[in-house]
């Protein structure tokens, strides 16, 4: 589910290059609306898109045999956690956009950071596996802390015992640190840059 609704947050950043390429920036400029309209709007779509992903994903893994094994409110609380963050990092991806010279260069920009924040983490193998320095790494990526939570709030931790670090034994509160943090700080930005190709 992470990895999922974190890629497809990467459309915001690809959009936004594409519209400046195009020229659609230059006629939003001439429509009488606020500068953040057209943010709000795209990483809105943005989440749109994660909602769908998310529940295809869901009723295809009850086809095949996953279920959640907690309470409806916490699966719904998962659910919400997971479409938080990614509206959150569609924020991020929507500055990289507009920051960026063309769509193609968003596209391997976005990999060089969603590569190591997913592959380097505990979506895949348990954190406690991995070598020294890269267990150290994936226990405090955000990245984990969204997966053990969801995994918590689904009901699917399995059995091998959380590690120690304090993300991921506070993996709920984690995610909603980060979040937080990643709106306050992003969201300005991004308006602020969007603002300044505007007035060109």
């Amino acid at each position: 589910f992470a990895q999922t609704v974190i890629f497809g947050s990467t459309f915001s950043g690809s959009a936004m290059a594409q519209d400046l390429k195009d020229g659609i920036i230059d006629r939003f400029r001439t429509l009488p609306m606020s500068t953040s309209a057209v943010l709000i709007g795209r990483t809105n779509s943005d989440l749109v898109l994660n909602t769908l992903s998310v529940v295809i994903m869901m009723g295809t893994g009850f086809l095949v045999g996953w279920r959640v094994n907690t309470s409806p409110s916490e699966a719904l609380a998962g659910v919400g956690l997971l479409l938080l963050f990614s509206y959150a990092f569609s924020w991020v991806m929507a500055l990289l956009g507009m920051s960026v010279k063309s769509p193609e260069v968003i596209n391997n920009a976005s990999f060089m950071i969603l590569f190591p924040l997913t592959f380097i983490s505990n979506a895949f193998v348990q954190s406690q596996t991995l070598p020294s320095a890269l267990e150290t790494f994936a226990n405090w990526n955000p990245v984990s802390a969204l997966v053990q939570a969801v995994r918590e709030l689904f009901g699917n931790t399995g059995t091998v015992p959380v590690p120690d670090a304090w993300p991921m034994q506070n993996a709920v509160l984690t995610v909603l640190i980060g979040t937080i943090v990643m709106l306050v700080v992003f969201v300005p930005l991004c308006i602020r840059k969007f603002a300044s190709i505007s007035s060109r």
